[in-house]
């Protein structure tokens, strides 16, 4: 990877953060994004949306985040700089995927329809506070609307088609 490559181009898949320091010797708290946490450091070195690129290794694991080593962070001050700091990973890096299988971050810009057919508006993000994963949608008068991202509100994702289907339920206007 490259420190000097777009970061946002659909090359590259974000798969962590940077949550703030831990302890004092230059290690940084981390939310790893991936299915299994540890995979971050399979990734590793990740391009910075600050412009650099890190190389990390994980020291441990906690109860909600890693605790790593990044490349050039030595002090808690250096660490604590990073914080919100986003990483990512080149995508030629990832497992191929199986046909019914996407990433998010293929899924930014479809169009999304309702089951008429009729154009609702374009994803612009999927979030997860926590609980579980959130669709969030633009309509085209700039209005924004999240949804659950489950089977029974997304029932159909189309990538070759560029659309996705949803169900709304009956309080979200069309």
């Amino acid at each position: 990877m490259h420190g000097d490559k777009k970061v946002m181009d659909n090359n590259w898949i974000i798969v962590g953060a940077i949550a703030g320091s831990f302890g004092t010797r230059g290690e940084v708290r981390l939310k790893s994004f991936c299915a299994n946490p540890k995979d971050i450091e399979t990734y590793s070195p990740l391009n910075a949306d600050n412009k650099k690129t890190y190389t990390l290794k994980i020291k441990k694991v906690t109860k909600d985040l890693l605790v790593a080593n990044i490349s050039g962070v030595t002090s808690k001050e250096d660490a604590d700089s990073l914080k919100g700091v986003k990483l990512y990973a080149n995508r030629d890096n990832f497992p191929n995927l199986l046909n019914d299988e996407f990433y998010y971050s293929d899924l930014i810009g479809l169009t999304v329809l309702n089951p008429s057919s009729q154009k609702i508006g374009t994803v612009s993000a999927i979030l997860n506070h926590g609980a579980s994963d959130i669709i969030e949608i633009s309509t085209s008068k700039n209005d924004k609307f999240l949804l659950p991202f489950t089977k029974e509100t997304v029932p159909t994702i189309d990538l070759p088609k560029k659309t996705i289907i949803v169900n709304l339920p009956s309080e979200v206007g069309e």
